[in-house]
């Protein structure tokens, strides 16, 4: 507005503006690499290209029970509603071929001499409906079948095992996806990011899974997968090289006891793929680690599995979980409030090769952490005194103004008295 009113020069404006950008450079983010394992644990792949379609159709089971909710109600409709179509139009037929559609058959219905296959089915909507009472074994009296017509006899048969079949089929298929094993897998918790920190000496990996409801997932094992993009020495790129990473479990069997959350720990040695990778190091890496929880659910005997990743910017370095498990009143308590919180601690930002090649850097860190410590408590201390000698002066002043000053009376002979009142 200034400039074009000619008040500021336009080359001032012009120098001013390139001088901003040059003192606030722009900083690129790094492009984020797409995730292998989302957080909720759905996979985020695609096919693509699939010229054998028909392979999805030799398991035509497990195709109904991934399809969507929406497309399995259509077919679980479309399933019965033709199978009826189907058998109506076939009694229509048997009807027609013995001749019960003859209006001249109407009559003679009532006497010995004439007996149609199925009473009262004299058009197709009476051969739908009949269909229908056969599939469902609804019977309302109205029609039912006569031994006139084996032909007859030969389609109440089939229909009622393509019926069965249909039954089976279709309730299997909706029991299946409302009992499906990552259903259970909602109620699995892993926290949102993960820890690097010293534990017995040694940097870990760490992270937090629990479970929310009161039945127990029994032989729950967890596994840890590096997936990364890798180089081999004869020049072959593997976009995902899956590398397992073993668990830190006192138990042998390597099952844990998942009652309560637990923080499952993974100590960076030699076998690890963080052997080499430090604080700064960790940034800059293109790496995801993939958390599987597999066990069986106490109350359906199913098998389930649950999933999670950590990339390196949910990876906290020098920070461990506080804790959330307490004993009231007889009873441990969870408090899941505090399940993804963390606390900053003492850690060294190498890498675990430099740490093991360097003890004395644990020592170093663990002892300016316990000086930085002391020095925090000798100012807190040392501000809680000045506080309280500021609080002192204050109650000093206020007490020496409530003070009543000493007053002096002069008597007539000259002579001075002074009396306190």
């Amino acid at each position: 507005m200034l400039a074009r009113k000619s008040i500021i020069p336009e080359e001032y404006v012009l120098a001013r503006i390139a001088a901003e950008n040059l003192r606030k450079p722009r900083i690129r983010d790094r492009p984020r690499k797409a995730r292998f394992i989302a957080k909720n644990g759905a996979c985020n792949l695609a096919h693509k290209n699939i010229r054998e379609q028909g392979r999805f159709l030799q398991d035509i089971f497990t195709t109904l029970v991934d399809l969507k909710w929406r497309h399995t109600l259509v077919i679980f409709t479309m399933s019965f509603l033709c199978s009826w179509l189907l058998f109506a139009m076939m009694w229509w037929l048997v009807a027609f071929a013995h001749g019960d559609m003859d209006p001249s058959t109407e009559n003679a219905t009532n006497s010995t001499k004439w007996t149609p296959c199925v009473t009262c089915v004299r058009s197709f909507t009476s051969a739908f409906l009949f269909s229908i009472e056969v599939q469902v074994t609804i019977g309302f009296g109205g029609r039912m079948m006569t031994e006139e017509c084996p032909l007859a006899i030969t389609v109440l048969i089939l229909q009622n095992i393509v019926g069965l079949i249909i039954n089976a089929v279709m309730l299997g298929c909706i029991f299946m996806k409302t009992a499906q094993a990552h259903r259970r897998a909602e109620t699995l918790i892993f926290s949102r990011q993960a820890v690097i920190a010293v534990r017995n000496g040694k940097l870990c990996f760490m992270f937090r899974v629990g479970d929310l409801r009161k039945s127990m997932i029994i032989s729950a094992s967890v596994r840890i997968q590096v997936v990364r993009k890798t180089t081999t020495p004869e020049g072959e790129v593997i976009p995902i090289h899956q590398v397992d990473i073993p668990v830190d479990n006192p138990i042998e069997s390597n099952n844990i006891f998942l009652v309560a959350p637990l923080i499952i720990c993974h100590v960076i040695d030699k076998r690890s793929p963080l052997y080499d990778i430090s604080a700064a190091d960790l940034v800059l890496q293109d790496l995801e680690l993939i958390v599987i929880l597999e066990g069986v659910v106490e109350t359906t005997g199913i098998t389930t599995q649950a999933r999670t990743s950590y990339v390196a910017e949910e990876i906290l370095w020098g920070h461990r979980f506080v804790p959330i498990v307490t004993e009231e009143e007889g009873v441990y308590a969870v408090d899941y409030s505090k399940f993804g919180n963390t606390v900053k601690v003492a850690a060294p930002r190498c890498s675990a090769r430099e740490l093991d090649e360097k003890p004395s850097i644990l020592i170093q860190t663990l002892q300016k952490s316990e000086l930085s410590h002391q020095n925090s408590l000798r100012k807190r201390n040392s501000m809680r005194r000045n506080n309280s000698i500021r609080r002192s002066n204050s109650m000093r002043r206020t007490n020496s103004s409530l003070v009543v000053p000493k007053v002096q009376f002069i008597t007539p002979e000259g002579s001075q008295s002074a009396s306190e009142t």
